[in-house]
């Protein structure tokens, strides 16, 4: 079993602050020592609810600095909004980054859900899930192959990827979904699913009912499951940690030491989750080594190698 961390780096609802660049460095490079496997950031442009704003960092701009101090972990997006690029724009920009970081991007991919910031951006919230099929008929080939010709109904390519990217086949491709039409895409073209936010194994009732979705959407395809690799988005707090003033995490979230959260996370095994995205309270370096020794609580439990 695989644990990554997810970075922090949008607007902290307690205190409004986001994250300076230099306290994100700190964060990674402590999931790089402490045995972590992976690092992630969300892919957002702002968000707006109930007439309040809130900001967050560019998500491939901090992933590619990610890249160039780190030597061993993975890194991703989870996920890439498609609709917010150009679809031949982000093949060429996954080979950049899987060429800074030595092949090891795995590009997780979806079609966004946040209407205010497609408004905000003058990005179109309409056919998000035709988009990004279309998208993906753009930018698999590219990745895959190296070239692509397409004449859609909103994306138009014609485009090959000079130079080639550090892998054959580039990166590992994930897809976040949970509705048919998105799971049918999963089961066509990924290589690894997401599903999130969750607390305790219990309380992932949820979960289980997407996997068995999925499971159909691959009978439909004829995709054999076991050849796409589980992932989950968790939440996980280390309550010694926590200080006056520190974010609050949610309620549903994983807690206590790292013992305690080692054999929360090793219960997902159960499921067939190969790979856990921890979303972790407190943003701290601390906190980010305490995960680490979750981690090998979780993979001791699994009987699994120490990186997978």
């Amino acid at each position: 079993m695989k644990v990554g961390l997810m970075l922090p780096i949008g607007e902290q609802e307690k205190s409004g602050k986001v994250l300076p660049w230099g306290e994100l460095r700190e964060l990674a490079l402590a999931a790089e020592e402490s045995g972590l496997d992976s690092i992630w950031a969300a892919d957002h442009l702002i968000f707006r609810e109930d007439g309040t704003s809130s900001g967050i960092h560019e998500c491939w701009t901090i992933l590619a600095a990610v890249a160039a101090i780190t030597r061993r972990v993975e890194i991703g997006p989870m996920v890439l909004a498609l609709p917010f690029r150009n679809p031949a724009l982000v093949a060429k920009m996954a080979t950049a980054l899987d060429e800074v970081s030595a092949g090891r991007l795995i590009l997780g991919l979806g079609c966004g859900w946040h209407e205010p910031e497609f408004d905000a951006f003058d990005l179109p919230f309409d056919h998000r899930v035709g988009r990004f099929e279309e998208g993906l008929n753009v930018v698999l080939p590219l990745l895959r192959t190296g070239r692509v010709q397409v004449e859609g109904r909103w994306h138009r390519a014609d485009a090959e990827l000079l130079p080639p990217g550090p892998r054959p086949n580039g990166p590992q491709i994930l897809i976040a979904g949970k509705r048919p039409r998105m799971l049918r895409l999963v089961a066509r073209h990924a290589d690894a699913w997401n599903a999130a936010w969750y607390g305790r194994r219990a309380e992932a009732a949820e979960l289980e009912q997407r996997i068995r979705l999925l499971e159909e959407a691959c009978a439909a395809e004829g995709r054999d499951r076991s050849t796409i690799t589980l992932t989950a988005g968790l939440f996980v707090s280390f309550p010694a940690l926590h200080l006056t003033g520190d974010e609050d995490p949610p309620e549903n979230a994983i807690s206590g030491d790292a013992e305690e959260v080692g054999r929360a996370l090793g219960d997902y095994g159960e499921l067939g989750i190969e790979h856990l995205v921890v979303h972790l309270w407190p943003s701290t370096a601390a906190a980010v080594t305490q995960l680490g020794l979750a981690a090998g609580v979780a993979r001791a439990d699994a009987r699994i190698g120490a990186y997978g």
